[in-house]
């Protein structure tokens, strides 16, 4: 399970340093893609598989399936981290998630993120300004703490 929350840079030539927590669950390989919100959202390549199988299921039919599979795999990227345990970012995700040289790494349970400190920041502050609006959104999906 990926948790935490780590400031890392970008080197010149387009590679993330993945933070140490979770150098041992990534140095297998990962898959990074465009995530929601306007991130990346990087998987084992285990994890992969399994979302890669729910996304399957969807009905092929029905049109923000088919555009949401097409988003999530355009630019998936496959890699595996170096010696020095970094990866590399391709510009084309880089630009997408508005990362230039600084990036904030979290880990969401079974994905890192990899987020531009000021999307970032937006996020948070978003949820610390009203947390109440984020709890009552939860309790309608059930979740109840």
């Amino acid at each position: 399970m990926f948790l935490g929350e780590f400031e890392h840079s970008i080197d010149d030539k387009g590679r993330l340093t993945i933070p140490a927590k979770f150098r041992d669950d990534l140095e297998g390989g990962l898959v990074i893609t465009r995530g929601l919100d306007g991130c990346l959202w990087a998987y084992t390549r285990g994890e992969w598989e399994v979302v890669s199988e729910k996304i399957s299921k969807m009905p092929s039919n029905n049109t923000a399936a088919r555009n949401f599979a097409r988003f999530f795999f355009s630019n998936a990227f496959d890699s595996i981290p170096d010696r020095q345990g970094r990866v590399l970012i391709p510009q084309n995700l880089r630009t997408y998630a508005e990362i230039t040289n600084e990036t904030i790494v979290i880990g969401v349970m079974n994905r890192v993120e990899i987020w531009s400190p000021a999307k970032w920041q937006a996020v948070r502050d978003q949820f610390e300004t009203n947390p109440e609006a984020i709890a009552e959104q939860l309790q309608e999906l059930g979740i109840d703490f």
